[in-house]
């Protein structure tokens, strides 16, 4: 007795066939034409707008030459490539999520975006930004900060996965995932045409997505092809970051960033900002011994290194060590000498 096929593996199958036609007829998906839609239906705005921005213009003319509108039979038809860049199919979506701890077990936060790709990379950037650590250097006289992960880095990721990802099949999005210890930036669709993930970090470049490839590298998102992962690569390097780690998982892409500022265990959630006229210099998350150590303080600013220590059971080395801690979020500064005081600026 013949075995049923599991549906999965079924909607697998017929994309594969799909992808084997296209590739015969030397198009791919988004160069397809989208027939259920009038063009005169759309609302451009928003890609004349990501055009206008870089200076340059986006006549009929032009959206024919990349391919964002095609003449059939003397009309002209939007093509799927279009309908991506606008948004305007489910699976255009980018879902971004906070995890308490290294598993998905617990949400502390969660958004989901839709509309045009270009305002969905701008809202996933401020939804990360808004989830890392910010780390403050001094340099010379100058305070510097900048975030636990390079944001160039996280940039050139999201571009990659939405310019690279898979649109043909329904029901699968970009997933941002940020716990504890990792960034992970998971993308729909494995390699194609055979390509190895071992070629693609050589520099090896097949593109996916012609159309939306060529508006992306058209507007300045992509600097040439091939240059992605070699390039997150090595803009964490330049950060001193730990390198990322890219995978390939059944039909997925899956690029995982380190954090250098792993959030221990019993974090005090909140901002700790020192002002200097008026403004908040810097925003980090305590754990709950340097707030005990700030409390302290708090309560007696000419409280001793030995005092600190007694009254946590600790020895001086740990209590030197929140206290630089504490100096660097900006949340206190010492006063004078061994006898100063430190002065709480939060």
């Amino acid at each position: 007795m013949a075995s049923e096929q599991h549906p999965l593996w079924a909607e697998i199958q017929q994309g594969e066939g799909k992808a084997l036609e296209r590739q015969r007829l030397l198009q791919s998906y988004d160069e397809q034409i989208a027939w259920e839609t009038e063009l005169n239906s759309l609302d451009l705005a928003p890609l004349q707008q990501a055009f206008a921005q870089r200076g340059k213009p986006l006549d009929l003319a032009r959206m024919k030459s990349l391919k964002l509108i095609r003449e059939e039979q003397g009309k002209d038809h939007p093509t799927h490539g279009l309908m991506i860049l606008l948004g305007l199919y489910e699976q255009v979506e980018i879902k971004c999520s906070r995890f308490k701890g290294t598993s998905m077990a617990v949400f502390l936060d969660k958004k989901e975006y839709q509309g045009d790709l270009f305002s969905q990379l701008a809202q996933t950037e401020a939804f990360i930004k808004n989830h890392l650590h910010l780390k403050a250097e001094i340099l010379g006289l100058q305070r510097t900060e900048s975030y636990e992960i390079p944001i160039p880095a996280i940039r050139e990721a999201l571009i990659n996965a939405v310019v690279h990802r898979d649109y043909s099949n329904a029901g699968r999005d970009i997933k941002v995932g940020i716990y504890d210890d990792v960034l992970n930036i998971v993308s729909p669709g494995g390699l194609p045409h055979g390509l190895t993930l071992n070629e693609v970090l050589k520099g090896r470049s097949e593109i996916r997505n012609k159309v939306i490839a060529r508006v992306f590298k058209e507007l300045g998102y992509i600097e040439q092809w091939g240059s992605g992962m070699s390039r997150i690569h090595e803009l964490c390097q330049e950060a001193d970051n730990p390198a990322p780690a890219f995978s390939e998982s059944g039909d997925f892409i899956d690029i995982e960033f380190h954090r250098t500022e792993v959030v221990e265990s019993g974090v005090m959630g909140g901002s700790v900002g020192g002002a200097i006229g008026g403004e908040v210099v810097v925003q980090s998350e305590l754990t709950e011994r340097q707030q005990a150590v700030l409390q302290l303080i708090i309560e007696n600013p000419r409280k001793s290194h030995r005092e600190i220590a007694e009254a946590l059971n600790i020895n001086a080395s740990a209590v030197q060590k929140h206290l630089d801690k504490l100096k660097e979020a900006g949340a206190i500064e010492r006063i004078g000498g061994t006898r100063g005081y430190w002065k709480v600026k939060v």
